[in-house]
């Protein structure tokens, strides 16, 4: 049986960090604790706290896509500890992430806590449902006066918390007003 971590250490990854120096300790590391898929409640309460992520797509070619989502904290919906789902809100009419998802269901999502200097990586595959979805209602709580055209299911597949190095801290309005 893989890792979970294998999902993004390929042969290739591994090969490129052994030519550089970092695969042993790589492989020591995740012997320790590979990365996560079932979700634990402290990180259920990170994804609610926030109100943007990016979302990775890529094409059946492998053409790649990423977007930033946004809406109000909550809006990425934690479905229980393995599923997470949101409503995809009316936006440029473009259908990149929509199109890429029909062929390639593999998705990958940045959640950052840019205060904090905290980020979360999680790998999944999508599905779509553009009709009576039973999340539907769920998602539309969650997305406040947003006009939803579909409601996107992830199935996490492996996350990890990685390294705060080159987070810059930024912040909103309110955090900033509530630092004063």
């Amino acid at each position: 049986m893989s890792a979970r971590s294998d999902i993004a250490f390929t042969p290739a990854v591994k090969a490129a960090q052994e030519a550089r120096g970092s695969r042993e300790g790589y492989a020591r590391a995740l012997a320790r604790r590979d990365w996560g898929q079932v979700l634990p409640p402290a990180l259920l309460d990170y994804i609610a706290a926030r109100d943007s992520f990016y979302l990775a797509s890529a094409s059946a070619k492998g053409q790649p896509y990423v977007q930033h989502r946004g809406g109000p904290p909550g809006f990425l919906v934690a479905v229980d500890e393995q599923t997470l789902a949101f409503g995809d809100f009316a936006g440029n009419r473009q259908y990149i992430s929509v199109g890429n998802f029909s062929e390639n269901p593999r998705a990958m999502l940045i959640l950052v806590d840019y205060p904090n200097r905290r980020r979360l990586k999680l790998w999944a595959r999508v599905e779509l449902d553009e009709g009576e979805s039973p999340l539907l209602e769920r998602v539309r709580a969650a997305s406040g006066d947003a006009r939803i055209e579909r409601v996107v299911t992830l199935h996490v597949e492996a996350w990890d918390l990685n390294c705060p190095q080159h987070i810059t801290p930024r912040f909103t309005e309110a955090e900033w007003s509530a630092r004063r």
